[in-house]
């Protein structure tokens, strides 16, 4: 039986060690945090629950439009000791779900850490595992090893986190109430979610961004949609503008800024990125390439230079989704076990910011397009001309469609809307599937629906001529 030793539990490891264990593999899976890693115990799951709370508060907007007079937003108070506790019970039960299911298909779960131990002859791989008990240190020799150890939050020496008035986005669930006024360092996705979360709660949010938009990795048409929105329901915004230092004061914290002049508050988020976990694993004793930053290098099979081992997710630094941790790990157990296997193809892959309205995206981008590294034609439609917006009262957003000049094939496209993360699939499947604009046009959609915005932009991209 084949030997499969997986370091880290997130949705790169259990994902790898079911598909493995399907394949009749001998796996056995370490772990530091539990079942589902950080991802779920303390990142996408915890973080995206907060915003389900958050989303709650965001109905009681602006209903008498609708001619129901709720009291508004005044009347709505949030205890956030029953929200976090709310967070971290549904983030341990997807855990213990996750756990459940590996035992279920006969993988060895062991709680502590792993790294790789002496070379070994032959075609195995020594790991060292420490198991968290206490109990003694053991090795198995595997034929496949997969990395999987994920990423931290990143430090800034100036700013370092002390679990009360500074934070990172793991310690936020610990706050007793509420802050009075949040300032976020950090206006990538990670910071804007949670701005947007916490603006959506009542609190008083300041968003520190580096740069002259939030999200500037994201399409900009989409990133300045959502800016606005957040201006408008009373975001301070930062632009061009970078956190140098974060000191706490009697009462609060103050919030150092690189163009001179500071910010006051009552406690800073600092979202800055992540670091790999790949310290202490023995990866470059053991020959296994590890590029600048500390991120594990692989191919699109997930394997790295050493024939047998294997990394995948947030580690390798190829895209910090746990849609693609997923499948990196499934594609390397798939690839070692001698399967049939599609290398990995990020230009299919969807993503999404869950801000309020979210912002989904997948393909090619606005800066491709504009750079003239992918030719496409494109069309946007604002949700303002869709009657179920219209009903919803949903005036901010849009669905934006990219083709090939020529054939019509769906290649791309930005979804900025409610529940964006939903209305993006079909999108995907057009993408993924080689789809024409002539194929979407020709789909009945239900009426009235967000999702006809799609197959509207496909009619007009069907009935545009090509220069």
């Amino acid at each position: 039986m084949t030997r499969i030793v997986i370091v880290g539990g997130g949705p790169a490891g259990y994902e790898a060690a079911l598909v493995a264990a399907q394949l009749d593999a001998d796996v056995t899976v370490v772990e530091a945090e539990g079942a589902g890693g950080a991802c779920v115990l303390s990142d996408c799951v915890p973080s995206k629950t907060f915003i389900a709370s958050s989303d709650v508060v965001t109905g009681y907007r602006d209903t008498d439009r609708f001619g129901v007079h709720s009291g508004g937003l005044e009347a709505v108070t949030v205890d956030a000791r029953a929200v976090n506790e709310r967070v971290k019970n549904l983030a341990q039960a997807q855990s213990n779900d996750i756990h459940n299911k590996l035992l279920k298909a006969g993988v060895t779960f062991v709680a502590g850490t792993a790294r790789l131990g002496a070379d070994t002859l032959g075609h195995t791989h020594r790991v060292e595992i420490t198991p968290a008990s206490g109990d003694t240190p053991y090795s198995v020799d595997a034929s496949t090893v997969l990395i999987a150890t994920g990423a931290t939050p990143r430090v800034l020496p100036s700013a370092v986190p002390d679990g009360e008035r500074i934070l990172d986005w793991r310690q936020l669930y610990d706050l007793p109430e509420l802050p009075e006024h949040l300032i976020v360092i950090g206006s990538g996705v990670t910071g804007a979610e949670f701005a947007s979360a916490y603006l959506a709660m009542g609190v008083r949010v300041t968003l520190v961004s580096s740069r002259d938009r939030v999200m500037p990795h994201e399409d900009a048409d989409a990133a300045q949609a959502i800016e606005r929105v957040f201006r408008s329901r009373g975001m301070t915004i930062l632009n061009n503008a970078r956190g140098n230092a974060v000191r706490r004061t009697a009462d609060g914290v103050e919030v150092e800024l690189s163009g001179g002049g500071t910010v006051t508050g009552s406690h800073a988020l600092i979202a800055v990125g992540s670091v790999p976990n790949t310290e202490g694993l023995g990866l470059e004793e053991y020959g296994v390439a590890v590029a600048k930053g500390g991120y594990v290098t692989v191919d699109r099979v997930s394997r790295t230079n050493v024939p047998g081992i294997y990394a995948a997710g947030d580690c390798t630094g190829v895209l910090a989704l746990a849609s693609v941790a997923a499948m990196q790990g499934r594609i390397a157990m798939w690839h070692a076990l001698g399967e049939a296997v599609q290398p990995l193809r990020l230009r299919t892959v969807a993503a999404n910011a869950f801000t309020d309205p979210e912002l989904a995206t997948v393909g090619v981008s606005q800066n491709d397009v504009d750079a003239g590294r992918v030719p496409a034609r494109e069309v946007m439609l604002t949700l303002a001309g869709n009657a179920r917006a219209k009903m919803a009262d949903l005036g901010d957003g849009f669905v934006k469609l990219f083709c090939r000049p020529a054939s019509g094939q769906v290649v791309g496209g930005v979804v900025v809307s409610p529940k964006a993360s939903e209305l993006i699939l079909p999108i995907t499947l057009a993408v993924e599937n080689n789809m024409t604009v002539d194929q979407l046009a020709h789909t009945i959609t239900i009426y009235p629906s967000l999702s006809g915005s799609i197959t509207e932009a496909a009619r007009q991209l069907m009935l545009h001529e090509p220069e």
